[in-house]
């Protein structure tokens, strides 16, 4: 398993639609709005977006449950890769990436004010990678990597003045994952399969409305590191002359960062319609290397060595509107820019990521005033990348995802 998220908490079982291995998008709103939905949380997912806005909320019960149909098409490579077994180059050649496509669930929870509390509680899937590679030398690094992470949160505000209220909360997750990587000349293969421990982090947040139809809100959410357990089997040709193969059957981990995050943001409504923009840092940085452990000796010999990562910490600029028709229809768009924090020396084919643009729309129907209906679909374009390292040289193109978001919202 130690391989699976060695190589890496990378896309997302899931995809991520962040760079890196993130996924912001958490409930209906957030994908129509490219994710910059934050300082206007006003719905049952402000428990997981915004704690500290459930304290200016309609009083009453809310849930919002939803789900999520994400598709990973097809990403291009063209040049030439590296072949551990032999230590050199294999000729250019062209080959593509499986295309794949999940459905992913999520629920968020308010409750009735407490005098000056109010609660919350949140399912989410904030990571996890998907990614495969097959009938080319990309198996070699990534012939299938799924990694699943986790959430459930409780969270509480606290209305410390009419215009201010503090709120934040606990975080339990969780991850598993599963990896197959096969040498295309049968030099080596590799199959794992692991999970962690129940991981405690938190979540803070802060939102002041300096006038009516003007709200700032901050919010941090701590870093999780990830120790995934599990166990690997597969074969390690170590001699061709006479032909000898080592099999293998042990146990294994490695130590990934879900990383923490800063949001700073502004919703201001003016009449009907409703601006927001959302500033976002990812502290990538702690993904410094892989370490993976092994115990079988000749295991950790042959796939164990320390891979450096030396991610960035990066930025995402969020912008969306909301506009409201009528009591029973309000409409959503949103645009952000996002970097990627993979920098070129460590870039593989578990991740080919890239800087890119999202871009959503959706919609909320009310047939009744206690029920919400809602649609969102979300593309995320990422730019074609050229890389030169040790492990590839040539180009990844047409890196794209699609979200489709259904949901379900009641209140009483």
């Amino acid at each position: 398993m130690k391989k699976l998220i060695s190589l890496g908490l990378l896309g997302t079982a899931l995809i991520s639609f962040a760079g890196g291995y993130k996924i912001p998008e958490q409930s209906l709103r957030s994908t129509a709005t490219s994710g910059a939905y934050f300082s206007s949380a006003n719905a049952p997912d402000a428990s997981y977006y915004n704690p500290a806005n459930m304290s200016f909320m309609k009083d009453g019960w809310g849930v919002e449950v939803g789900m999520r149909y994400i598709v990973l098409p097809n990403v291009d490579f063209s040049g030439s890769v590296y072949d551990r077994a032999t230590n050199g180059f294999l000729p250019s050649q062209s080959f593509s990436s499986e295309k794949d496509s999940f459905f992913v669930p999520y629920f968020h929870y308010v409750s009735p004010k407490v005098g000056k509390l109010r609660f919350g509680l949140s399912f989410t899937t904030p990571a996890g990678l998907s990614k495969r590679w097959e009938n080319s030398p990309a198996q070699g690094y990534a012939k299938n990597f799924l990694l699943e992470v986790y959430e459930t949160s409780l969270s509480v505000s606290y209305l410390v003045m009419k215009n201010l209220s503090v709120g934040g909360g606990l975080r339990a997750v969780y991850a598993r994952g599963e990896v197959e990587l096969a040498h295309p000349q049968n030099a080596y293969a590799i199959s794992m399969d692991g999970s962690t421990d129940i991981k405690p982090a938190y979540f803070i947040s802060v939102s002041f409305k300096p006038i009516e139809n003007l709200t700032l809100s901050t919010l941090y959410r701590s870093k999780v590191d990830l120790k995934v357990d599990g166990d690997a089997s597969g074969y390690i040709v170590t001699s061709r002359t006479p032909l000898r193969i080592y099999n293998f059957d042990t146990s294994g981990d490695v130590e990934v960062p879900l990383p923490a995050e800063w949001r700073l943001g502004a919703s201001y409504k003016l009449g009907s319609t409703t601006f927001e923009f959302t500033y976002e840092r990812t502290f990538w940085s702690s993904y410094e290397r892989l370490n993976f452990n092994f115990a079988d000796a000749t295991v950790e010999g042959a796939f164990g060595r320390p891979q450096p990562k030396d991610w960035e910490d990066t930025n995402t600029y969020r912008f969306a509107l909301y506009h409201t028709f009528s009591k029973s229809f309000t409409a959503m768009a949103g645009v952000a820019y996002d970097e990627s924090p993979v920098p070129e020396r460590t870039l593989g084919f578990e991740l080919p990521d890239s800087d890119g643009w999202i871009f959503s729309a959706g919609g909320l129907f009310k047939p009744d005033p206690k029920v919400e209906l809602g649609v969102a679909y979300l593309y995320f374009m990422k730019e074609d990348r050229s890389v030169q390292n040790d492990r590839i040289r040539g180009e990844f193109k047409d890196i794209s995802a699609h979200m489709l978001t259904l949901s379900l919202g009641y209140s009483f």
